[in-house]
């Protein structure tokens, strides 16, 4: 078993072949480039715009969900979708069909919508 002296000398000598007079001109180059890269991000973080939270100007109405049912679809399309899909905030009120269900709008003809997330 070696011990802790000749394994530290053996360690220096294999990097002293793997670094030579150019790894240290390498590596001299690389912290230099890495500390430039620093000092950039550090300036783009101090640009950075502060975050500010307003109050909502006071003409604006908070939208309600419609209580016709939980799935809305068209009269003359063939998909359905839930209410905050924004596919379902396009269809005029006029031709707006309200479903209980997933099952009751399907059984009515209509298929899922591929856009609205949740939907099967």
């Amino acid at each position: 078993m070696q011990s802790i002296e000749e394994l530290k000398l053996k360690i220096k000598g294999i990097l002293d072949e793997f670094i030579g007079e150019w790894g240290i001109v390498a590596i001299v180059f690389l912290v230099g480039l890495g500390s430039f890269g620093l000092g950039r991000l550090s300036v783009l973080e101090s640009v950075r715009p502060p975050v500010s939270i307003i109050e909502a100007p006071a003409g604006t109405k908070p939208r309600a969900m419609n209580i016709g049912g939980l799935i809305v679809a068209s009269k003359t399309g063939s998909a359905y979708y839930f209410p905050w899909c924004a596919s379902a905030l396009k269809i005029a009120q006029r031709n707006q069909i309200w479903f209980v269900s997933e099952d009751e709008a399907r059984r009515a003809g209509y298929t899922p919508a591929k856009n609205c997330k949740g939907l099967q």
